[in-house]
């Protein structure tokens, strides 16, 4: 073999082992580039996850708001960053998580690249709900006294947990026909004069109903019903549970003719309740619950306790 081939065959080992160092680069960077996007996607599951934690106690307590968020975040990964509370629509109610986590490398260490910083942010904010779901067909009037331990006449706050007694009595006003025979159930699908029955009435009980209600005006719903066995059954399947009812300020018209107005929603935990005939009652406290539903992106209007979370950013 003469010089000439040698030396272009030393030339093609030479560009081949190069190449392999590149294509072993480039593959390096790959696999952990595809590692760090992983971390980062990790980091953002732990921020989404400590920022709805962290609003469950918003705006009440922004100390505990703090601590379920460090909390939840160093259940899922670690890495919390900080914390803020903020004032979007009212005031303390919502809360941005950073997480940050250092993710190592493994193939770039050869090229001198021990790893990435990786990290995320996520905001989430609580609110009162402007339209609800899975509420159960049972009224409170807004002049209930348990609804009014607190606060001022445009924002009162209820008695939560202080046992209290919803009365299912016919609300007619003797002399001018408003209410007749309506006994506090109401229907949800907001056709107005319709007559559900009691099928209905006893699943809206048991499980709520599966679509948003709005504020608004909604028929009452036949006072029979509250006697049937379905519905009574529901109601004792509910005993130990918190539901939502929806809060009216106004009734007109007789029968399955009278309208709620409705403007608002509260939780309630049942204890007991009574079916007998037009003098029913359903015990229990008013509760705070985090439901699901459409938050409400105004600061006008009273909350009862009823609030939903949702992410912002």
């Amino acid at each position: 073999m003469n010089a000439r081939a040698r030396t272009e065959r030393g030339q093609a080992t030479v560009l081949t082992l190069v190449f392999l160092v590149v294509l072993l680069g480039m593959a390096a960077l790959v696999l952990d580039f595809g590692a760090w996007y992983r971390a980062d996607r990790d980091t953002q599951s732990t921020a989404d996850a400590a920022a709805l934690a962290g609003a469950q106690a918003l705006p009440d307590d922004t100390a505990e708001a703090q601590g379920l968020a460090s909390s939840y975040a160093g259940k899922n990964g670690g890495g919390l960053d900080g914390t803020t509370i903020s004032s979007s629509i009212l005031p303390d109610d919502t809360i941005q998580v950073a997480v940050k986590r250092q993710s190592p490398g493994i193939f770039t260490k050869l090229f001198g690249v021990d790893g990435a910083t990786v990290g995320s942010k996520a905001t989430a904010r609580v609110g009162p709900l402007a339209q609800a779901i899975y509420v159960a067909p049972i009224v409170v009037n807004i002049l209930h006294p348990a609804l009014h331990c607190g606060g001022t006449q445009q924002r009162p706050i209820p008695c939560f947990g202080q046992p209290t007694q919803l009365d299912l009595l016919d609300l007619h006003s003797p002399g001018n026909g408003n209410a007749a025979g309506s006994f506090g159930l109401i229907d949800l699908t907001g056709n107005l004069g319709g007559n559900v029955g009691a099928g209905d009435l006893a699943t809206w009980m048991e499980h709520g109903y599966d679509h948003m209600m709005p504020l608004g005006k909604y028929s009452s719903a036949p006072s029979a019903n509250f006697n049937e066995s379905k519905f009574q059954n529901a109601l004792s399947d509910r005993i130990g549970d918190d539901v939502l009812f929806p809060i009216y300020d106004t009734l007109t018209g007789p029968g399955t003719n009278a309208q709620y107005n409705v403007i608002g929603w509260v939780g309630f935990h049942v204890t007991s309740y009574n079916a007998n005939g037009s003098k029913g009652w359903v015990r229990g406290w008013f509760t705070k619950v985090i439901w699901r539903g459409i938050q409400s992106t105004t600061s006008s209007g009273a909350n009862w306790g009823a609030k939903t979370i949702q992410l912002v950013n």
